[in-house]
């Protein structure tokens, strides 16, 4: 069974909805036209579970190992990155 992912960008990737079936980014205003109501409620509901994925990646980056070169043996980089990957999912699932 293949699982569907949603793909969620910001504007500058534009051209992932072209790559990818179930890719999301937001609306561009041009100089011509200004956003409608429902493009922009698209964008700030886009932004909302945008924000989410950009704290993970910067809990991640406190653990130094997505922010710094690793400097220890390659092999064992999966193993720590998912320890503290499933760190952060426990304290998502089970705040204090």
């Amino acid at each position: 069974m293949q699982v569907e992912q949603l793909w969620v960008a910001d504007r500058g990737y534009q051209g992932l909805a072209k790559l990818q079936v179930h890719g999301c980014t937001p609306y561009k205003k041009s100089k011509r036209r200004k956003l409608s109501k429902q493009e922009r409620q698209y964008n700030q509901q886009l932004a909302q579970v945008r924000i989410t994925v950009e704290h993970t990646i910067r809990k991640l980056k406190v653990f130094r190992i997505l922010s710094e070169r690793y400097r220890n043996r390659s092999r064992r980089f999966g193993l720590r990155f998912n320890l503290i990957a499933g760190l952060l999912n426990d304290e998502l699932t089970h705040p204090i």
